[in-house]
Order: C-alpha cells, then sequence, then structure tokens
C-alpha cells in the first residue's frame, strides 16, 4: 500500500477493492481470479489497485493474511477447552466461508505440503503455547501442541466447505448445526483428553 495516508475516499476504495477481491479469490482462485473483474466490481481502475497492492499476488496476499488474522481474533483459542474453540470455528466457517476457500486457494496453488505460510508469517505461536500449558497441567493429552492443534482445525471443518464430503451452509436448520456442534464438542473432547 502507499506510504501517503489514504483519504477517506481512498480508504473506501480500498476497501472496496478488498471486498469485491476477497469474493473474487475465493471463487476463483489464484490463478483464476481476473483483475479486470475486481476493479470492475470495485468501481476503480488497475492503476488504483497495482498502487495500493503492487500486484495480483500483493493483493492476495493482503486478504489471505488479513482472512487468517480475522480467525485469530474472532475465534481465539481456549486451551482449556479445545472442543468448545472447534465449535466456535464451525460457527465462523458458517458465517464467512470465504476464509476456508482462501486457505484452501493458498494450499492447491502455493503451499501444496508442509506449513500453509512461511515460518515468518505463522499466527499460531500463542495457540501452540497455550496447548503446551494445558498440557503441562494435565487438562490435555500429551503429543506434538502442533498436531493437537491441527487435528481440532480438522475435526472443525468437517462440514466446511472444503470437505470432501459435504459442505454445511448457513441456511440450513439450526437444529442441523446443534446436532453438528454436539458431535463435534464430544469428538474433540473425547480426540484431546488427558487419559
Amino acid at each position: 500500500m502507499a506510504d501517503q495516508p489514504l483519504t477517506a475516499r481512498g480508504a473506501a476504495t480500498y476497501q472496496r477493492i478488498l471486498d469485491v477481491a476477497t469474493q473474487e479469490f475465493a471463487r476463483y482462485g489464484i490463478a483464476g481470479a481476473r483483475i479486470e473483474r475486481i476493479v470492475a466490481a470495485a468501481r476503480t481502475n488497475k492503476a488504483q489497485l497495482y498502487a495500493y497492492f503492487g500486484n495480483k499476488e500483493g493483493l492476495f496476499d493482503a486478504i489471505f493474511f488479513a482472512s487468517l488474522e480475522r480467525i485469530v481474533n474472532v475465534v481465539p483459542i481456549d486451551a482449556a477447552d479445545l472442543a468448545d474453540w472447534a465449535v466456535r470455528l464451525y460457527d465462523e466457517y458458517l458465517r464467512r466461508p470465504d476464509l476456508i476457500r482462501l486457505a484452501t486457494w493458498a494450499r492447491l496453488e502455493r503451499r501444496p505440503t508442509g506449513h500453509l505460510v512461511a515460518e515468518h508469517d505463522r499466527l499460531d505461536d500463542h495457540k501452540l503455547r497455550a496447548i503446551a500449558e494445558a498440557q503441562a497441567a494435565g487438562r490435555v493429552r500429551q503429543g506434538d501442541p502442533f498436531d493437537l492443534m491441527a487435528l481440532v482445525i480438522a475435526m472443525s471443518m468437517a462440514w466446511s466447505p472444503v470437505s470432501n464430503v459435504y459442505a454445511a451452509s448457513d441456511e440450513e436448520p439450526p437444529a442441523v448445526h446443534e446436532r453438528r456442534r454436539e458431535l463435534l464438542r464430544e469428538c474433540v473432547l473425547r480426540a484431546v483428553a488427558n487419559d
């Protein structure tokens, strides 16, 4: 983004670009997203987009890292209750299916193996510390904190937009979601309980 502070109009344009591009990248991925569609829907031009983000990859990065931060901030970990954390992640995927789709495109098009983001961009240090502290206190089973975190996240994604079995929607009856939440809660509790 430009070094100069944005005017109110510039900030509005910047936000429109982010909003439109989030949907574009979530739907089409990095390779399939089109800058022409983004600038048309955002009511701006390529020069403005490139001034803010540098290029298409820079725009994706801005959106992707903001989505990771959103999950961390909106759904903070509670290592004392990883089952509740999994349920809150499930609910966030229902509210914002684009967040999980962006991560999937990053996995498919950028990092097919290993960590989803480079070491210096990872936002899971505090999660891993929280899990390690819960393990030390005897509340969570022993094992690699990263593996436990990955297991809980994967369980929370069982009905997410990237499920290879069934993708849930916020339009389904509330009773269906409550049934899934209870199953998820019970399964995570059993998986992470310190026996």
